[in-house]
């Protein structure tokens, strides 16, 4: 990932155009001409070795021949000519280029690529259809308009919905920060332009247009840091993509690639939308209404009947409809007729003469517990809608950020539309329209609440990591790809997930009859065969067996019926297992495969033998916590049933998400885990059992941290030091320390914590309090050191945290200790313990802001060799510098 020389792709001071031309209906004659007529004000070059001027300015015949090495170059020459201009304008100076040529060869492409190395040169493109900064005149495209300026960035792998949007745009008077094409992407992408407009004053709000992702870790890691910032929505082609046709495991069946993408999305903070159409109303909603703008929807209208049209979209859309209280009844009782609605959707009734619309607007507006405002109309004859929206348009631009728009109709409406659209009001042409926007912010603010939610720890102890290895090492050694029931259990068992007692014994009646005398009945009876996957197709299954001779008579049956279905089968033996009665169990399936992009993932859902029939699964990223792990198993429709029903009792929902969290670390410890299904994982209010477990093997290893999308925490970074006589733990922070890192910042003395977060305030908001501890740890590290105290918990006496940029050039660190610990070391072994870290992640240099009164911190930096470079802030910051790496 990099966002070096990106500033000067997006915002260049000069632009050099190579393959400018006369010729009509050329790119380079396009481009030329909207670069000129869009007003840029920098310098503007224009390179072609078969003209001498092109209206009335010098035309240059090579790069070095250039008045001075502009910041852009915009290519629109034959493909084999690229290589060879990337290398003219790096040596002349020119840091940023926008290949639009098309065609080019593999080699060609790869030659463009080296080319650009060694000055650092970034490339956009190749095919792509340019770009547009509109805050500086700047239209470096062949798209047939200009774009308005405003604070939303558009991002396209699709030159045509590039074009698409501007349209669509211009029409309603939406403006943009920067629109790119992407094309090819061979160097400049998705991550690098979202690492980029993430820290960029001039967007507000973020849009992609995606087909494919080829960088998924790094793609995720910069949306997690730039949806942190700033909204950012998302429309992917694909949707309707063919799933797995063929899969061991049920997990696998289910895990469809798109599936994945939105459990992507969501794990980022983004929000994804089905269709173009979405996308451009998130644009609308976004550039009017803000993030702020009510959870709860209120609709005023002057027609019943588009009232229940906006309420019932309402409902499906599962946006809650604010309910009208005592106070506002009186309100609108007194200056409404008789005959309002009395409700949300607010009726006035088609009569409404102007004072109407402005009383019942005033009074929503006055009151913030109406939320969202969505003002609707429809023309009548009574009252000219222009007069309607000239007398209410002051209020509503007023409470612009939390109001909507919607006149019905066509002529007779339009100039109440524009004279609404005047006062910055977002516009939509249906209520299904409007209640959609709600329903996108609400989606929005709910993958942001998982972003700052700070999860419990999870319960019981660690992973017996050497019993599961055992179990995968000797399959392995076998050439075996599945694991039988028993083995897969002993693989579930080591990571503290409840399994029905099993047993593995051979064919023969015997060692049947012995196992079931040691277990009791009633029992299970299945098969064991590396043939067969689902037994419970192939009648290798038998259940609720009383007795001996139901025992044995179920083996006989199942040996004839295996035998005469698939005769080629190998048989190895029989499960006996323990017939469990819990009878107010819901069955579950939670499952683990890998997914080709994103790398691991986790799947939850209603379990059984219908399991992809019914389809009722949520998909997470892991590594999870409990507060993602309990989202997955909401996202579904059993989930309903786990919260209890009548005589049913709630399910422990903790018990659920410490198997999806154990399951996501057996796909980071265990790269050779492909597939796992656990169908049925009974759970009711005692907890969790599984009574089916089926793993598949791939000695390629496709699991395991290396291949995760988000990096898991990392563990190994563990270490005990001591520290005057005592034991302390330093490891990287994690969420789940919460609680912990709270009780430590609230200890801290007031000039302790200015000095730190350069604000006195004891208590951080929660948004804070969960960035600090929830951290991406493929680009921000943490470390904290741990005393463990006599009564078994254990107290935070001390942080230090690095962030390092895209590049991994430069690493920003802080450190704080508990107040009554200055002075005693405890800082520079955290010190010691961050900069072993960095050394080792090959980063160039740590840097620091110092407040000049923190002695102790600037006593800190000259002992580290920091040196100071620059001060911040007028004068009351110091900046500090040390080289890790030359």
């Amino acid at each position: 990932m990099s966002i070096r020389n990106l500033d000067k792709l997006l915002n260049p001071a000069s632009v050099a155009v190579a393959g400018a031309s006369d010729r009509p209906g050329s790119v380079g004659t396009t481009v030329w001409q909207q670069l000129l007529g869009a007003g840029f004000a920098g310098p503007v070059y224009a390179i072609n070795r078969h003209h001498e001027q092109l209206n009335g300015q010098p035309v240059y015949a090579r790069a070095e021949d250039l008045p001075s090495a502009p910041d852009l170059a915009v290519i629109c020459t034959p493909p084999d000519s690229v290589a060879g201009l990337i290398t003219e304008f790096g040596r002349r100076g020119t840091r940023a280029a926008i290949v639009m040529t098309a065609g080019l060869t593999s080699a060609q492409r790869s030659a463009m690529l080296e080319a650009a190395r060694p000055w650092l040169l970034r490339v956009l493109g190749p095919n792509c259809l340019g770009l547009m900064s509109p805050h500086l005149r700047l239209n470096a495209s062949f798209a047939h308009t200009d774009a308005l300026a405003g604070e939303i960035a558009f991002i396209s792998q699709s030159g045509a919905l590039v074009t698409a949007m501007l349209d669509w745009a211009k029409s309603r008077e939406i403006g943009f920060s920067h629109l790119v094409s992407l094309g090819e992407h061979a160097d400049v992408d998705f991550g690098d332009l979202l690492d980029h407009l993430a820290s960029d004053a001039g967007t507000r709000a973020i849009l992609l247009y995606i087909e494919s992702i080829e960088a998924p870790r790094k793609f995720i890691s910069a949306a997690r840091a730039a949806a942190r910032n700033k909204p950012v929505i998302v429309v992917k082609a694909g949707r309707a993509g063919h799933g797995v046709q063929a899969a061991a495991s049920h997990t696998r069946a289910m895990a469809a690639s798109d599936v994945v993408f939105d459990a992507a999305i969501r794990r980022a903070g983004m929000l994804r939308v089905d269709r173009l159409q979405e996308l451009f109303t998130a644009a609308a909603t976004l550039a009017h209404l803000r993030d702020s703008a009510g959870s709860v929807l209120t609709i005023m209208t002057n027609g019943g009947g588009a009232g229940v049209l906006a309420a019932d979209a309402a409902a499906l859309a599962k946006v809650p409809m604010h309910g009208l209280d005592d106070a506002m009844l009186a309100r609108l009782d007194a200056k409404l007729p008789a005959t309002w609605s009395r409700a949300n959707p607010i009726d006035i009734i088609g009569d409404a003469p102007i004072q109407r619309y402005v009383d019942t607007l005033q009074a929503l507006i006055d009151d913030p517990d109406s939320g969202t405002i969505l003002f609707m109309h429809a023309p009548t004859a009574i009252v000219r809608s222009e007069d309607i929206a000239t007398a209410c348009a002051p209020l509503a631009g007023a409470a612009r950020h939390r109001m909507m728009a919607c006149w019905l109709g066509g002529d007779s409406v339009i100039r109440a539309r524009e004279t609404f659209n005047a006062a910055g009001l977002a516009d939509y042409e249906t209520p299904e329209e409007a209640v959609q926007a709600c329903a996108m912010l609400a989606s929005y603010r709910h993958n942001q609440a998982l972003l700052e939610q700070v999860p419990s720890a999870s319960e019981g102890p660690p992973p017996r990591l050497a019993d599961a290895r055992r179990v995968i090492d000797r399959a392995l050694a076998e050439g075996r790809e599945m694991l039988d029931e028993t083995e897969a259990k002993a693989v579930l068992q080591a990571y503290g997930v409840p399994v029905v007692e099993t047993r593995a014994v051979g064919l023969e009646a015997a060692e049947v009859l012995a196992a079931a005398a040691a277990i009791g009945y009633p029992l299970a009876l299945k098969l064991r065969s590396p043939d067969i996957v689902h037994k419970s197709d192939c009648g290798a299954v038998a259940l609720d067996l009383a007795d001996e001779a139901s025992l044995l008579r179920a083996r006989l049956a199942m040996l004839a019926q295996v035998s005469g279905a698939m005769p080629a089968a190998r048989l190895t033996g029989f499960s006996v297992q323990s017939m469990a009665s819990r009878p107010h169990a819901s069955e579950l399936i939670i499952g683990a495969s890998v997914d080709p992009m994103f790398g691991p993932i986790v799947l939850f859902g209603e379990g059984g033998t219908a399991v992809e029939v019914l389809a009722d699964r949520a998909i997470g990223l892991p590594p999870l916590n409990r507060v993602l792990a309990g989202d997955m198993v909401a996202r579904t429709r059993v989930a309903r049933r786990l919260a209890g029903y009548r005589d049913h009792a709630p399910a422990r929902l903790d018990a659920i998400s410490d198997v999806l969290i154990a399951v996501g670390q057996m796909a980071a410890d265990l790269p050779e885990l492909a597939e796992l299904d656990i169908n049925p994982l009974w759970a009711d209010e005692e907890g969790v059992l599984a009574l089916d477990a089926r793993i598949r093997l791939d000695a390629r290893g496709p699991a395991g941290m290396a291949h995760f999308a988000i990096l898991p925490y990392p563990a190994k970074l563990a270490e005990t030091v001591d520290w005057r006589g005592e034991a302390l733990l330093l490891r990287p922070i994690r969420p789940e320390d919460g609680p912990a890192h709270k009780a430590f910042v609230c200890k801290l003395e007031v000039e302790d914590l200015r000095l730190r977060f350069f604000s006195s305030r004891r208590e951080l908001p929660a948004s804070q309090q969960a960035r600090l501890v929830q951290i991406d740890y493929a680009r921000e590290m943490a470390f904290i050191a741990m005393r463990s105290e006599v009564d078994g918990s254990s107290t935070v006496l001390g942080v230090v945290r690095a962030v390092t940029d895209p590049d991994n050039e430069a690493a920003e660190f802080a450190i704080i200790v508990r107040s009554d610990l200055k002075g005693l070391g405890l800082g520079r072994i955290l010190m010691d313990k961050l900069l072993r870290f960095l050394a080792a992640q090959g980063t160039r240099k740590l840097e620091c802001d110092v407040l000049r009164e923190n002695e102790p911190m600037l006593r800190l930096a000259r002992h580290l060799g920091m040196e100071q470079v620059a001060s911040l802030s007028g004068g009351g910051a110091l900046h500090f510098r040390k080289l890790l790496h030359p």
